[in-house]
């Protein structure tokens, strides 16, 4: 007989057990927050695409940026913050968006006051930044809109895939000379796009200050630089506009990427993967 019920209602059960499992996640489910605090650039670009604008409290005040900030626009309207720790703690908000970054102290002070934190860390791989998106998007109760977001980003990655005609090499070279690691977001791009990163010629596959005698000795096809690279405008861009750099990769070989472009994985990404791919069709050869 035991045998038999068991037989019978199997239908029965598995549908009690759903009802437990998913009852007992629906009664941990996180509410929706109400009033989000940014006090980071990144985060507050994410929190632009993502959040309903009734649930933004405030955005940091480089938002405003449009230098640097891709959603200046979209911030018009919202309250800006200047990220201090007691104003945040007495701004009423229910999370703050922040990265680890050198706010390891106003995180925990911001925890032991009871708000709730999350980092938004940069982007070290288009991976990180699509689990960052579907993270930060769930929290806000809004994951359609992260996975719309990240079809943008697949998209554009669709559209720029193998774009160079031929093996070229390409080094991204930072102010003060510094070269970052061959394993970042735009060096996954780059490669992504067809290109063979020069760090590695260079001894600098993990990323280092790059001496101007050894590019110029073994330049790269290609150089991709931000936008200020074009004027010495201190002691940090006087090397990008050094004479023998220029000679020996002259501007036909560089390629640009707009601040507001780069600086922050998001909203951002695909703009910069257009912009980028718009380059390499003109310049590459």
């Amino acid at each position: 007989m035991p045998q038999h019920r068991h037989k019978r209602f199997p239908g029965r059960a598995v549908l009690v057990g759903l009802v437990l499992l998913f009852g007992i996640g629906a009664a941990r489910a996180e509410p929706r927050p109400q009033r989000v605090v940014s006090i980071n650039l990144c985060a507050d670009q994410l929190l632009l695409a993502l959040a309903d604008r009734e649930q933004i409290a405030s955005l940091s005040f480089l938002v405003t940026d449009r230098s640097i900030s891709f959603l200046a626009d979209q911030a018009a309207g919202v309250p800006i913050n200047e990220g201090r720790g007691e104003a945040i703690l007495f701004s009423g908000s229910d999370l703050v968006l922040t990265h680890s970054f050198g706010e390891r102290n106003r995180m925990a002070l911001l925890e032991r006051q009871g708000l709730e934190v999350l980092a938004v860390e940069p982007w070290q791989s288009l991976a990180q930044g699509r689990e960052q998106i579907r993270t930060v998007a769930r929290r806000l109760g809004h994951p359609e809109r992260g996975e719309a977001l990240i079809a943008a980003i697949d998209a554009a990655l669709e559209r720029t895939k193998g774009i160079v005609p031929v093996r070229r090499s390409i080094l991204t070279f930072e102010r003060r000379g510094w070269v970052p690691g061959a394993r970042s977001l735009f060096g996954e791009i780059l490669n992504h796009m067809g290109f063979t990163l020069h760090q590695d010629a260079l001894g600098l596959g993990e990323g280092g200050v790059a001496r101007l005698e050894s590019i110029v000795s073994r330049p790269p096809d290609y150089l991709l630089l931000d936008e200020d690279a074009g004027q010495a405008v201190d002691n940090g861009t006087a090397l990008l506009v050094h004479p023998a750099l220029a000679a020996s990769i002259p501007s036909e070989r560089r390629l640009v990427v707009a601040n507001r472009l780069s600086i922050c994985g998001g909203p951002s990404t695909a703009a910069a993967i257009d912009a980028l791919a718009e380059q390499v069709r003109a310049k590459v050869r």
